[in-house]
């Protein structure tokens, strides 16, 4: 292979001639380059190296081929370009443009992650008092007041607050994360053992359905004695609790189903008379669950289309349904399967409890503590039982405490869709 240089080529001393040693001089005559576009056939510019001279910050080679830069002449007229646009329009309004869709685009990352934690805390942390007040209410056969508005439960639990501290009305709350984290654990590993699957897909068939309950069934009786741990958690009362640690709920619930652990009364019932009320309930649940947030999503996607269609819709309003739907749809179907099955968790928090020696506040008084004695046989005959000795109102204790904790739902959604559509229409 030839280099490809001119003839009397020396590197740093070209003289655009013949060489004076001999035996160039003969045979290569010499060649003089007249101007520079004879060099440039030669001569060409280094490649692009990161933190070379040959370029200035931020700027790169055109490619071989490629039009040269457009660079008008100093002055005050900013012509256009010979085969391109202007300085003055395109390129710094497409420059404005594509700021503002980085900052909607940031904003939208942001308000999506920003209303999920603000749902989910409003669930898991901020409802929690709720659901404690809520599970002492239904466990509790003495009670003469049954708390089915929510004034008498937040009365009550000002009553609690005051006696026994803010520590009342938030125990078990570590023991309810840890059996979420139990239940989505066992049912992914379930998931990848059995041809059961873990999700729908749009082509379903009762096979599929049935396939997917079996497995959401198979979970809840894994995580049933940690449920029942947790619960006991939840409704013990908070003067006689020793300070148990924030595992004792996987220590208790490994007890329960090996038959270890704290010893029980003769009234507890063995687990295996507790998998059809727990499975039953959280099967029924999921179902209600799954449905009315289908419907809801269903309706609520077609009126934001509708809505589209009338008018153009801005990036503020874009960004409200791309995560309000989803949500609202949560809250609905969640509420839904609450109302609905509140009766049967009712009997199964008290299948749950008995001979387990908890003892819960009273909720009459709110400052003393009361034993559960109670004598199920099973889940008929706690159904009968509490219709003949409370009433079918007996099923409802407590549930004013269903509408203080969805109230606070609703609330916490309003203001982060306030908040985040004022912080979308400023920065729009």
């Amino acid at each position: 292979m030839h280099p490809r240089r001119p003839d009397g080529f020396d590197g740093l001393g070209y003289r655009g001639g013949a060489r004076d040693e001999p035996g160039f001089g003969g045979a290569f005559p010499a060649r003089s380059f007249s101007s520079a576009s004879d060099l440039s056939r030669w001569v060409t510019s280094p490649p692009d190296i990161p933190g070379s001279r040959n370029l200035h910050w931020a700027e790169e080679s055109p490619p071989r081929g490629a039009p040269a830069p457009c660079t008008p002449p100093e002055g005050p007229a900013e012509g256009p370009c010979p085969g391109g646009a202007g300085r003055s329009g395109g390129p710094r309004r497409s420059t404005g443009n594509n700021l503002i869709l980085s900052i909607l685009e940031q904003l939208n990352r942001f308000a999506g992650f920003g209303i999920g934690l603000a749902s989910l805390f409003t669930e898991n942390v901020l409802a929690h008092p709720c659901i404690v007040l809520r599970r002492q209410c239904q466990v509790n056969y003495h009670a003469r007041h049954y708390h089915l508005t929510p004034f008498t439960v937040i009365n009550i639990m000002y009553s609690f607050n005051k006696t026994q501290g803010p520590r009342a009305l938030w125990k078990g709350m570590g023991s309810t994360f840890i059996v979420q984290g139990i239940t989505l654990g066992a049912e992914g590993i379930i998931s990848e053992f059995t041809p059961l699957p873990r999700e729908i897909s749009h082509k379903w068939n009762p096979k599929q359905i049935g396939e997917h309950l079996l497995l959401k069934s198979l979970t809840y009786i894994v995580a049933m004695p940690f449920y029942s741990a947790s619960l006991i958690e939840t409704v013990q009362s908070e003067i006689i609790r020793d300070g148990a640690g924030i595992l004792e709920c996987v220590k208790e619930g490994i007890g329960r189903a090996i038959g270890l652990g704290v010893p029980h009364s003769k009234r507890l019932l063995p687990l295996l008379s507790l998998v059809f009320p727990t499975v039953l309930h959280g099967v029924l649940h999921y179902v209600i669950s799954s449905v009315v947030q289908k419907v809801v999503l269903l309706i609520l996607k077609r009126k934001a289309y509708d809505g589209h269609l009338a008018e153009s819709a801005s990036p503020v309003q874009s960004v409200l349904d791309a995560y309000f739907p989803e949500l609202i749809a949560n809250f609905a179907a969640s509420l839904c399967s609450d109302v609905t099955l509140y009766p049967l968790e009712t009997v199964l928090h008290r299948l749950h409890v008995q001979g387990t020696r908890t003892i819960i506040d009273n909720t009459d008084l709110g400052y003393e503590v009361l034993p559960i004695n109670t004598q199920y046989e099973g889940l008929r005959d706690c159904v009968r039982t509490v219709r003949q000795e409370e009433g079918l109102l007996g099923f409802y204790k407590g549930f004013g405490a269903v509408g203080v904790q969805y109230a606070l739902h609703a609330a916490v959604l309003q203001i982060t869709r306030a908040i985040y559509s004022t912080l979308l229409q400023n920065s729009a």
